[in-house]
């Protein structure tokens, strides 16, 4: 069983989100997606700069496989990417929630509480991913 930890907020897309100050969140793949996908063998981020839209591709990820979107779970500016998991893709396999982190986005700290409560709680990914 797939680990969903409780304060985090969470995308169908199989994307994670916290928030790591008052306008900024981090992003990564869930432990059930790095588990679906087997080996993650290649990532392709944005570069910080890069506008976000919510729903929308911001890269890729790619196991053995399959190759799969990358969707921003809230509209802003990619701020910081965790370049270690460019270089060691394997990090999102080890340590999905930790290590393995993707992105961080600056939003309007006005409209995050909002971005953030359109997300799926824990209990609701849960149960969305049988778990």
């Amino acid at each position: 069983m797939a680990d969903v930890p409780a304060d985090l907020r969470y995308l169908e897309d199989h994307h994670w989100v916290t928030a790591v100050g008052p306008a900024t969140v981090r992003m990564g793949v869930t432990d059930f997606a790095q588990e679906s996908l087997g080996d993650v063998v290649e990532i392709d981020l944005p570069a910080p700069g890069t506008g976000t839209t919510v729903g929308h591709a911001v890269g890729e990820i790619e196991s053995t496989k399959s190759v799969n979107d990358l969707v921003a779970p809230v509209t802003g500016t990619v701020s910081a990417v965790n370049t270690a998991v460019s270089d060691r893709p394997e990090l999102i396999n080890a340590d999905p929630y930790g290590e393995g982190w993707l992105i961080e986005i600056d939003t309007d700290p006005e409209s995050l509480p909002g971005q953030l409560g359109r997300l799926l709680s824990a209990g609701d990914y849960a149960r969305f991913t049988g778990q």
